[in-house]
């Protein structure tokens, strides 16, 4: 199991809120919730996961 990494985040109440109705909707918890919409973002972001070597050498040409 990859190694998870502990923080605070502070969040306004409405935020927090708003996350918390989503996450119980898609029937998770809140932390797994904010984690499913950072990684969503990265991935769409396409900075998640790290691109490979020779992907980063394809995209120059």
């Amino acid at each position: 199991m990859p190694k998870k990494k502990v923080f605070a985040l502070r969040l306004d109440e409405e935020v927090y809120a708003a996350v918390e109705r989503w996450a119980a909707d898609e029937f998770r918890s809140t932390n797994g919730q904010l984690e499913w919409i950072i990684s969503k973002a990265l991935k769409d972001a396409r900075r998640f996961p790290p691109p490979k070597a020779m992907d980063i050498i394809e995209e120059e040409k």
